[in-house]
């Protein structure tokens, strides 16, 4: 396994990271995800730690906290030997206090998120969505006062758009509170987004990439197909509502390429779309699930060898979109590429 630093940080994170969303599996989003119980969760993180992926990603908002207390039961004995992630922000009930990033919030929250994983720290806290309604200085004031009493170790972001991270950034700068380091990103070859602003700041700021849904919302797991129908047992007839949108016609240009690429490499179509993303510009880690033995097996597959530069041209040219405004006159004029070459 490849440990790369996450983001300007001293902390080193494996190139693959495993999502514990499918772990206690409940609700409309979640329940179609997975339902791993301890035993099932510890066998794979059994499999993971074998395979040197070290960095466990959760939240809160998962399962409504079944997530992280699966999580807790299943690292049980070996905390010195993980990284935990989890993330807190969105709303876990229907009080005004049960959501957000309020200092009283936060450090409920970091409070009820080391009790349901049975620690006493946590490696990295993510924001899981910015919070209007709250100062940015109280935000960082109170993730310094967590950070300074031991309970985080490293702090970073999900979900933010450019300015809201580059505001959160100068103000951390300005007060001598932590900076965010990491910034967990929907990034994918069906879903190219982030490298318009979120990519060149990452890389101006130094905020490493933690990739959520590589496959596209499992749109790019190999069995969806042009002239095919849908499989009956896939998740995206429960969560395709819940996920990114992919116009059909783009899907398949980009599911073609990658079956010519997984022809030629002898590797899975899931894998070759994972390791694209492990040779982009300032990606950390990118997450993994699986809702079972077998799926990861296959998820951990995509690490070890290295899409050749044609392959890569030919994965480029078939997710490509429209580059949206004002970001096309740099990709587009030669005066402007001068000023701002592209970051990828």
């Amino acid at each position: 396994m490849d440990y790369r630093p996450l983001g300007a940080s001293g902390l080193k994170v494996p190139a693959l990271s495993f999502g514990a969303g499918t772990f206690g599996g409940s609700g409309p989003l979640f329940g179609h995800w997975g339902n791993s119980d301890a035993k099932e969760a510890r066998r794979l993180v059994d499999i993971c730690l074998e395979a040197g992926v070290n960095l466990f990603d959760t939240a809160d908002v998962y399962s409504n906290g079944a997530s992280e207390e699966v999580l807790g039961e299943a690292i049980k004995g070996r905390r010195d030997s993980v990284l935990i992630s989890t993330k807190t922000s969105l709303p876990m009930g229907d009080g005004p206090a049960d959501w957000g990033s309020s200092r009283s919030r936060l450090i409920r929250s970091v409070d009820a998120a080391l009790k349901r994983l049975g620690t006493d720290y946590i490696d990295l806290l993510q924001l899981h969505a910015f919070d209007a309604s709250t100062p940015v200085e109280e935000v960082l004031s109170a993730l310094d006062d967590l950070v300074r009493s031991g309970k985080l170790r490293y702090v970073g972001v999900s979900n933010f758009s450019g300015w809201q991270v580059m505001k959160s950034l100068g103000l951390a700068d300005r007060h001598g509170y932590p900076r965010y380091v990491a910034h967990q990103v929907y990034y994918s070859l069906v879903g190219r987004d982030y490298e318009w602003e979120l990519m060149p700041l990452g890389l101006d700021q130094g905020v490493g990439a933690l990739v959520w849904s590589p496959l596209g919302w499992g749109r790019l797991t190999g069995k969806i197909r042009r002239g095919q129908p849908l499989p009956e047992k896939s998740r995206l007839h429960g969560t395709a509502d819940f996920g990114p949108p992919v116009e059909d016609e783009h899907l398949f240009k980009v599911v073609d390429a990658l079956e010519a690429v997984a022809a030629e490499t002898g590797k899975t179509v899931p894998q070759v779309a994972i390791n694209w993303l492990l040779q982009r510009p300032t990606v950390s880690s990118v997450i993994i699930g699986a809702r079972n033995e077998e799926q990861l097996r296959q998820n951990l597959g995509a690490v070890g060898w290295a899409l050749t530069s044609e392959q890569i041209k030919a994965l480029d040219e078939a997710s490509a979109v429209t580059t949206p405004y004002p970001y096309f006159p740099y990709r587009r004029q030669e005066g402007f590429a001068r000023l701002n070459p592209p970051a990828v």
